[in-house]
């Protein structure tokens, strides 16, 4: 306290409050400026920081203390209104608005005194000259709420009709206010053609777009505009996110979520705001949001997750169920409040449809990073005793179709069959088949399974599937490493297996597989000796023991599925011993043939493997068409039945491939497939292996992304992909373009510190690598942001050291730009007009050095249009310093002295100079510098008219006109040119 000496230094201090993030802590340093405004004793500073007061407690979730200080400012108007300046006065009607909403917001305040407080609003504003805009706006306000329909739509016509004049809310709160009521009565598509313009970008306001993007999510999905209704959450939440008074439209983002098939995303919205839960301030957005957790809450209890911690209120651990229940009571409560107020039950019939919504879409993949909910807990109670021969029977039946059919999810069959028998006692053959499925789904672990399975066969009396269920399990014993013992076990096997084959002792099917298990153990043994000196003795071994295949069951294969795949398994194997041979050309065929023989067999669902090493090697081979046909016909053919982390690979392969054409739309929605698929395998929780997935998905996607100018989305996606990005499993290039990336999207959305931060780590990172290029392009872009935030010392310093490297690279134009750039920094800065004259002149002569050394045309030419720019700029900075030079002599007093009027005409004079010799420089660059030669033109007119020249400023001006009398009218820098080239004209004509 005490620290404001006057009424300039409270102006101060509430300009810099009022840019402080919302919340107590600006609302609390806004009382204490009261407070300071109080003892200065001077009317109008208590006014305003009154009205400061307002305008930090409307943008914060202490809204409830807004009528205090209104109550007093209105007090002071009514006993002393010329207190009041222009602007004061103008607030105070304008806040009016503000209590409207704010009573309406606050069920203990009784529906009269808001519908009083609208007709004492409705007088002041007819008393003050101003239309009934305003008014007829909060009229509907107050009836859409209580759910007066007839009412809301007479007011909301007359709002519309009444004119717009200084109190009417700004075009974009106007457009969010009138495609909510749109919404309301069910025409969501007439919702969004209003919210275009604001959506566009043509309106907007300290809270749009963001709300409007918020209340855009549900009609969006509800009109099945799937990609709008993802770019606006992305988007908008980025807005909403660090402005703590919009509870309302943060609940909007969690609903769409909890609506999309989001909800770990939605969990992790709920764990950024914990106060949410519990802030009193404005009970209106704290309904909607209890609202929207109830439905959340209830979205994870449906998914069997009603046990799965979740963030809620401070003071004790939440489950899913438990917060389902608290938030529900509470909302209802809060409705019923609003409901008791009312005198309709409108607000509580709201509430109860939103927390009973159905998901608008089963799975949205947002590209950002989240950490799925835990599982519940699946409690696997014992089978039920079965008596019934004929259902078991029918299991039986059901798992043989799908086995001898090879569908996917055969082996669920019988593990089915098996826990529906349990003990009953099975025929031999029945128990064999049921212990040969178990023991193919343990893996390594079904060796001795196999053993078991191979005695039932035997007992059954069919030796072929006994021999059979043993190679079987020799092959698993070659996967788990043991491939010599494997193939030692393997031979006699397939000895045994010829010999009864021969003797018509068993059938086909039973001898193939027996022969395809020695062709796999003998692939093993070629990849277990890659590199030895008997190497091609085992290729050789390998490729006859899968041409045996093909022989064994050529012909065959139209009347076996099972046998159609051997045929195509052998085709495989051949691919492959073709690839260890370099062949990489034969090898694609043989992959092409295999994959086309299972889509024959009606068995697409195995292509998906050799589709993928079809596209490795025309990726190799430099062929991006057969690359990308190839990841298409695995994805159609095998996508449902791949594992995550397989379809994650296969999207984020093709976006890349597509990505490299150009096609960036559609490679952004493999992207996003990508990352979601990532995730779905928990590929986004493990530092490395499938866990890169992730990071990779979300780092091609936002850049994606920014190719196609979607910063907001863009940045939001990158800022997530560093979670799981490091230099150790990516590699230290994918950091720095993810940073690199980041930095132009936060440049461009206009948050300079974000973005020079990022450029920054990104540059020491670059800084260590044998490559300077892009470490000074980054130090470069760095400064760049450094200035643009405001630290010109920063900026300076980063400057100076991409100058460096540009010169150890011997990149003149950029040295130069760097220089140019330190020139304009020393100007504000402690360098003065002298030090930024001194940098100038350096850029000049380095690129003056550069131009007489280069023996390049393209080299000249470029380096002369950088010569060109430079005197340009200089021109500019000289005419700027002089300018405000004139400036401050005017306010201290010294306009007079002749000697400080000298000096100011001489840097005028030294502009010019510098500014004709650029528009010489440009003229000698033809058509490519017209537009720069006309601007430097006009420039160096405008100086010749305040060095007191008109006849010269004229003669520049018809020049410029001449320059461009039979050029494009449609082209809107030449339409520039000649207006102002006609404004210096007629002013000095």
């Amino acid at each position: 306290m005490g620290d404001i000496a006057d009424f300039d230094a409270l102006r101060r201090a509430m300009a810099e409050n009022s840019e402080q993030p919302e919340g107590p802590a600006r609302n609390a340093r806004a009382e204490q400026l009261l407070a300071e405004a109080e003892r200065l004793d001077v009317p109008l500073a208590v006014i305003e920081a009154l009205g400061h007061q307002l305008k930090v407690y409307n943008y914060s979730s202490e809204k409830d203390k807004m009528f205090v200080p209104f109550a007093r400012l209105l007090r002071m108007w009514d006993e002393r209104p010329e207190d009041f300046d222009e602007y004061e006065a103008h607030s105070l009607h304008w806040v009016f608005k503000w209590m409207s909403a704010g009573m309406l917001d606050q069920p203990h305040i009784p529906l009269a005194s808001v519908e009083k407080w609208l007709g004492e609003m409705e007088q002041r504003y007819r008393l003050a000259g101003h239309s009934e805009r305003a008014v007829r706006s909060a009229e509907f306000s107050v009836a859409e709420h209580v759910g007066d329909l007839a009412r809301a739509e007479r007011a909301y016509a007359a709002w519309l009709a009444a004119d717009r004049d200084a109190m009417a809310d700004c075009h974009a709160c106007e457009l969010h206010g009138q495609g909510t009521w749109q919404v309301t009565r069910g025409r969501d598509a007439e919702a969004l053609a209003l919210w275009r313009p604001v959506l566009e970008g043509e309106f907007a306001c300290a809270h749009e777009p963001h709300t409007v993007l918020a209340a855009s999510l549900a009609p969006l999905l509800r009109l099945g505009r799937t990609d709008e209704a993802r770019a606006h959450h992305l988007r908008g939440f980025r807005l909403v996110r660090p402005m703590e008074s919009m509870r309302g439209a943060y609940a909007d983002h969690v609903e769409f979520c909890a609506l999309t098939g989001n909800e770990a995303r939605a969990l992790e919205l709920l764990a950024e705001r914990p106060a949410y839960f519990t802030d009193t301030g404005h009970p209106r957005s704290r309904l909607e949001f209890l609202a929207v957790v109830a439905l959340l809450m209830d979205r994870l209890t449906e998914l069997g997750l009603a046990g799965q911690r979740v963030p809620g209120p401070a003071g004790r651990a939440w489950t899913a169920g438990e917060l389902a229940g608290h938030a529900r009571v509470e909302a209802l409560e809060l409705a019923e409040r609003f409901d008791r107020r009312n005198g309709t039950p409108y607000v509580g019939e709201q509430t109860r449809a939103r927390m009973t919504q159905r998901p608008l879409v089963d799975r949205l993949p947002l590209g950002v990073r989240t950490v799925r909910p835990a599982p519940a807990q699946v409690v696997v109670r014992p089978a039920p005793e079965v008596t019934d021969a004929p259902d078991l029977a029918a299991l039986l039946a059901q798992a043989r179709q799908l086995s001898d059919t090879l569908r996917p999810h055969a082996l669920q069959a019988w593990a089915a069959l098996a826990r529906a028998a349990g003990d009953t006692e099975l025929a031999p053959r029945d128990r064999a088949e049921i212990t040969d499925h178990e023991a193919m789904g343990r893996g390594p672990e079904g060796v001795e399974l196999f053993e078991r399975a191979a005695a039932l066969y035997t007992e059954a009396g069919d030796l072929g599937e006994a021999l059979a269920a043993r190679a079987r399990g020799a092959y698993v014993r070659a996967l788990a490493g043991e491939v010599d013992a494997a193939l030692e076990a393997v031979t006699g096997l397939y000895d045994e297996a010829l010999a009864l084959y021969a003797d018509e002792a068993t059938g086909l099917r039973q001898t193939a597989s027996v022969v395809m298990s020695r062709a796999r153990i003998l692939l093993r043994h070629v990849h277990e000796g890659a590199g030895q000196p008997a190497a091609e003795d085992r290729l050789a071994r390998a490729e006859q023991a899968a041409r045996e295949v093909l022989a064994l069951v050529g012909g065959r294969v139209a009347d076996d599925v099972r046998l159609a795949a051997r045929d195509a398994e052998a085709r495989g194997m051949l691919a492959e011993l073709a690839c260890l041979r370099g062949d990489g050309g034969r090898a694609a065929e043989l992959f092409r043939r295999a994959a086309s023989a299972y889509v024959s067999a009606g068995l697409p669902w195995f292509v998906v493997e050799y589709e993928a090493q079809v596209a490795a090697l025309a990726h190799q081979a430099g062929d991006p068409a057969e690359a990308e046909r190839a990841l298409r016909s695995a994805l159609e053919h095998g996508g449902p039945y791949v594992e995550p982390v397989g379809r994650a690979q296969l999207h984020l392969q093709l976006a890349e491939v597509l990505g490299g054409r150009g096609e960036v739309v559609e490679a952004a929605e493999h992207a996003w497939e990508a990352a979601h698929w990532a995730d779905e395998a928990g590929a986004g929780d493990a530092p490395s292996g499938a866990g890169a997935l992730g990071g990779w998905a979300r780092q091609q996607l936002g850049g994606l992304l920014l190719r196609q100018g979607r910063c907001a989305e863009a940045a939001e996606v990158l800022e997530s992909a560093l979670a799981d990005l490091s230099a150790k499993t990516h590699g230290d290039g994918a950091v720095v373009q993810t940073r690199w990336w980041l930095g132009d999207c936060l440049s461009e959305l206009g948050d300079h510190r974000a973005a020079a931060e990022h450029r920054l780590r990104a540059a020491e990172i670059a800084r260590h690598w044998p490559e300077q290029q892009d470490h000074a392009t980054l130090a470069h872009l760095a400064a760049e942001s450094l200035g643009k935030a405001g630290l010109p010392e920063e900026a300076e310093q980063a400057y100076a050291r991409a100058g460096e490297l540009w010169r150890a690279l011997g990149n003149t134009p950029f040295l130069v730009r760097s220089l140019r750039a330190r020139g304009w920094l020393a100007l504000r800065g402690d360098g003065g007009a002298g030090g930024a004259r001194e940098l100038m002149t350096e850029a000049v002569r380095e690129c003056e050095r550069a131009l007489e050394a280069a023996a390049d045309p393209p080299a000249r030419e470029q380096l002369g249009f950088e010569l060109g720019c430079t005197h340009r700029q200089f021109g500019d900075l000289l005419a700027r310093s002089a300018t405000e030079r004139a400036e401050e002599s005017g306010e201290s007093g010294e306009t007079g002295e002749e000697a400080e009027d000298g000096l100011i005409q001489a840097a005028f004079e030294a502009a010019l100079v510098q500014l004709e010799r650029a528009a010489v420089l440009f003229g000698a660059l033809g058509a490519d510098g017209l537009h720069d030669r006309t601007g430097a033109e006009l420039a160096a007119g405008w100086l010749e008219a305040d060095l007191g020249r008109p006849a010269q400023a004229a003669a520049r001006a018809r020049a410029v006109l001449a320059a461009y009398e039979d050029a494009d009218d449609e082209d809107e820098t030449v339409l520039a040119r000649r207006a102002e080239a006609a404004q210096l004209l007629g002013a000095h004509q």
